[in-house]
This record gives structure tokens, C-alpha cells and sequence, in this order.
């Protein structure tokens, strides 16, 4: 599929310029560590790992903690604690469509840190998944043995909007694997939206083979990191002081691999970190499920199927990275590829597949710092050419939840809506006159992009069967634009910071 258009990845995936960046260095802004929704979205804003916290793109700490013992000597890997252990040589960062890579050098070692977020998008069920796997590789640098022994852990910061909420923690037993489960004491699934927030609801789970013979607790950050800095061990039992807070001793959800001699042979471990929201997205009042709980699957099946498949995910995800990179080097070169493997993510990360009211897939955006509205459709427009490349089901699950908004009694104007409320509660329009008046609207602008859409859905299907669904809203805005669109009068764009603007060139474009 990437081969067969290839064109259309230079016409419009990215829309960049080779030539203007041919020059520069890729220095990501932040790098995507567990890239999959708005809310469990992980970043390191440093140039080296070990340098700072990982955090929510909000910029807000979201704690992932890494640690390699080499010959009873400690080093960090990820994250700023035990400031006494130097942190570990970074030597190498790669980001890939589907992956990050970290290599560092350590008291001898070669250790290699990757995080494969599957997001393949010719299979909905697979790019909808919550599950980020982490998996280390170590092997001798000097040609000698080496004890090592590898440390994990994440604070509950990835399960609260801030630190003083109370989390209450538990193991659920999964055949195979050692899991640990944490979340938000008060579950308040979908009661707030908003734009600088981070999810107080559902459960984050971290689960590893249990054949590996990893070593798991639940407890203070300070007991946990302690303990593998002292001993390469973690205390003997869970914390039981729950509930607490998050910022309350910190609790963590850790654990050690004890690698044992390690020569030139690599070994690895890996484990997964996942995250069950419950419910995604309110819609006109009604919660829906997140795509991969759609028939009744649960977090424990989740996290079966993720495990059993690691081996051959991690193949299918260096084959996809391989084919696209080599495909976007043909385009625009070697630095045009890295740019677009971090905007892949960074553009699927802004997304939610949910099962609509019907059991459709729908895919909702969310503006970042732009007042959090949920389903832009000026939002949505410059993200499709990425769906026009890998996956029409998912362009379609972009424009469905517009069109099914805009033809119910709620919107009464004939031009396209803007949005459907504030993210993750898509309940009606908010920007602008939302529902009751057309002051501040963009009706240009929206219904020019919801019907180039709806062409290129045509173009790829070979037929207007989608289209026809809709006949009467396209027609509609047609007809509006038809009106209005060639000389437009004084009104907003997307580029709503400039404020209204009359006679405006892009839009007439757009109109036609």
C-alpha cells in the first residue's frame, strides 16, 4: 500500500518542502515515548533521556523511571531520580513511525531502550490497542561478562489530572504474565472536559512475562528505587497504605530483571504498559467504548493478546517502519523521512477510535492549547492526508461523527459546524456562536473541507456510496458555497488568531 502511492505521499503526506529542511539536523521538540490518545500520551522533552521526566504533552510529569546495575554499580537510563547514580551514556536516538530507539553505553555494557507503540492503520483493532511495549537489550561492549540487572517504574501521575488525587492500586491475576494495576480512587469517567487536563479515570496496568521471573512491586518510590540502588533488589512486600495520594511517598508500580552474566549475546526483557479508559468519549450525552472494547473484550484479554503477539508485532512494526522510511527517503530524502516518522506520531497520538452509537468506528481530534474542542473540523482537515495514505476507514471515521452531527436538529445553519464540544465530551458545538448564532463561525472554511473529504473518500472507494449517504448536507454546503465561497465576506478561517478577513484568497481556493 505505501508503495502503490507513493505519489500521493509527495503530493500530501506531511505537506512539507524537502528542500527547506534539507540543511537541518532533526532535533525532535519532544520525542514520543507512549504516543496513542490525548491522554495517554508520554514525551521526553530533553535531548537525553536521563535528563528530565517524561511528561504528558501537556508538559505536566508523567514519571517513567529506568536503572541498569552493572557489576554493583548503578546507572540511570530514564528519569532524573537517584541523581547519586550518573546517568548512562546516551549515544543514539531514532525515531521511527512506530518506534523509539535509545542506545547508551554503561559500566561496559551496550544497552538498547525501545518503545513500539504499534499504530499500524490498515488494522483498526491493532492501531486502537493501549498497549506501548518497552524492551531493553544488553550485551558486553568490552568483551568481558558483566551481573547486570534492569530497573522499571512509573508513578501514579499517568492516572490523575494532578498529584493530590487518590489512587488505590491492586494485582490482577492474567495466566503467563505479573501484572500491577493502578488508578484514581474516585473514577470520574468522562465528567470533565477541557483543554490542559490529563485522565482521572480508568486504570493503568504494567504486565511482563511471567516466565522471566521479573521481581514487581507496588510501593513508595523511594523503597523501590532505594532498594535496586543499595542491592539491585525492591522491598519484600506491596505498600498496603492505600488509598493516597499520588504525590503521598509517590507510589510506583516497579520492577527489576536480574539479567545475571551477560557477555557478548544480547538479552532482553521487555513488559507492556497499558491503559484502559472505560469509556473514550461522551457523544450527545451517551459514553462510548473505546474501539478495541467494542464486543465486550476487557483489559485482561487485552493484555493476553498483546503478550502472546509481542514477537511478531515488533517484526510487523520494523517491517511498516522500514518500507515507509524507505519510501519517504525516495520522496524528499533522509531528513525529510525523520521528520515525517515524528509527525506520524505526533498526529496519531491526537486522536480516539471509539465505537460510535451503532458500532461505526469514529475517530476524534482534539485541539492541544486551542480551548481542547473535540472533532475540528479545520483540525481534521490538515491531519486526512495521513489517512488518505494508509487507511480510507479511518478517513471516513474522521468525517462521520461531523456529518452525523450536522444532519441531526441540533444544527440549524446551512453551512458545516466547526467542532462538537470540548474534548473527550462531544456533546455540541462550543467555539464560536456554537449552537445559536452564526457570529464567529468559519462556514467557508468548514464546508469546503468537509467536501474536499468526502471527494477524496470517493476517489479512493472508486465509487460515492459514502458520499451518497450524505447527499443532502454536501449538496447543502455546495449550495453554499456556491453562494458565498468565491468572493467570501468578512469572516473567519482556520487562521483565527488574524481575526475576520474578507475577500480571502485561501478560502475562495477552497470554495472551488
Amino acid at each position: 500500500m505505501i508503495e502503490r502511492r507513493t505519489g500521493l505521499a509527495a503530493m500530501a503526506f506531511f505537506v512539507l518542502v524537502p528542500g527547506l529542511i534539507a540543511q537541518q539536523v532533526l532535533r525532535p521538540p519532544a520525542v514520543p515515548l507512549v504516543t496513542h490518545d490525548p491522554y495517554f500520551s508520554v514525551w521526553s522533552f530533553g535531548d537525553r533521556l536521563a535528563q528530565d521526566w517524561p511528561r504528558h504533552w501537556t508538559g505536566k510529569v508523567h514519571a517513567l523511571c529506568s536503572m541498569i546495575r552493572v557489576d554493583g554499580r548503578t546507572y540511570r537510563l530514564m528519569g532524573l531520580e537517584a541523581r547519586d547514580a550518573p546517568a548512562a551514556r546516551q549515544t543514539a536516538l531514532r525515531v521511527l513511525p512506530t518506534r523509539t530507539r535509545y542506545e547508551f553505553d554503561a559500566g561496559g555494557v551496550r544497552v538498547s531502550l525501545v518503545f513500539t507503540t504499534p499504530l499500524l492503520p490498515e488494522d483498526l483493532d491493532l492501531m486502537a490497542r493501549p498497549v506501548t511495549y518497552l524492551t531493553w537489550t544488553v550485551r558486553s561492549a568490552d568483551g568481558r561478562d558483566h551481573e547486570v540487572a534492569l530497573y522499571y517504574d512509573n508513578t501514579a501521575e499517568l492516572v490523575v489530572n494532578v498529584p493530590e488525587q487518590h489512587v488505590v492500586w491492586s494485582r490482577p491475576r492474567i495466566a503467563g504474565l505479573e501484572v500491577m494495576r493502578i488508578g484514581s480512587k474516585e473514577q470520574p469517567v468522562l465528567e470533565t472536559d477541557g483543554d490542559d487536563l490529563r485522565i482521572d479515570w480508568g486504570y493503568l496496568y504494567v504486565a511482563t512475562p511471567a516466565g522471566n521471573r521479573p521481581q514487581t512491586r507496588i510501593t513508595s518510590h523511594r523503597a523501590a528505587r532505594q532498594g535496586f540502588l543499595t542491592s539491585g533488589r525492591l522491598p519484600s512486600a506491596d505498600d498496603r497504605r492505600l488509598p493516597r495520594s499520588a504525590r503521598d511517598d509517590w507510589p510506583v508500580c516497579a520492577c527489576v530483571f536480574d539479567l545475571g552474566r551477560v557477555g557478548s549475546d544480547a538479552v532482553s526483557r521487555w513488559l507492556m504498559l497499558a491503559y484502559d479508559d472505560l469509556y473514550s468519549i461522551q457523544y450527545f450525552g451517551r459514553n462510548l467504548r473505546p474501539w478495541w472494547r467494542r464486543n465486550g473484550r476487557d483489559a485482561a484479554r487485552l493484555l493476553q493478546t498483546a503478550g502472546e503477539q509481542y514477537s511478531v508485532l515488533r517484526r510487523r512494526c520494523e517491517g511498516f517502519d522500514s518500507r515507509l522510511m524507505a519510501d519517504l527517503r525516495r520522496v524528499g530524502g533522509p531528513k525529510y523521512a525523520d521528520l515525517c516518522a515524528l509527525a506520524y506520531r505526533q498526529a496519531l497520538a491526537g486522536c480516539k477510535l471509539v465505537a460510535g452509537p451503532h458500532g461505526e468506528p469514529m475517530l476524534f481530534t482534539k485541539e492541544c492549547f486551542s480551548n481542547g474542542c473535540i472533532a475540528t473540523v479545520d483540525v481534521a482537515y490538515p491531519a486526512s492526508p495521513i489517512f488518505m495514505l494508509f487507511c480510507n476507514d479511518l478517513l471516513k471515521a474522521l468525517v462521520e461523527p461531523v456529518f452525523q452531527y450536522a444532519a441531526s436538529d441540533r444544527w440549524r445553519f446551512d453551512f458545516a459546524p466547526h467542532d462538537l464540544g470540548r474534548y473527550p465530551r462531544a456533546n455540541g458545538q462550543r467555539y464560536g456562536g456554537g449552537e445559536k448564532s452564526d457570529e464567529r463561525q468559519m462556514p467557508v472554511e468548514e464546508c469546503g473541507n468537509m467536501l474536499i473529504m468526502a471527494t477524496v473518500i470517493s476517489h479512493i472507494d472508486g465509487h460515492t456510496k459514502y458520499a451518497q449517504r450524505h447527499w443532502p448536507l454536501l449538496a447543502r454546503w455546495a449550495a453554499y458555497l456556491n453562494r458565498k465561497g468565491l468572493d467570501p465576506e468578512n469572516q473567519l478561517c482556520t487562521d483565527d488568531f488574524a481575526g475576520h478577513l474578507a475577500h480571502n484568497a485561501n478560502l475562495s481556493l477552497k470554495s472551488i
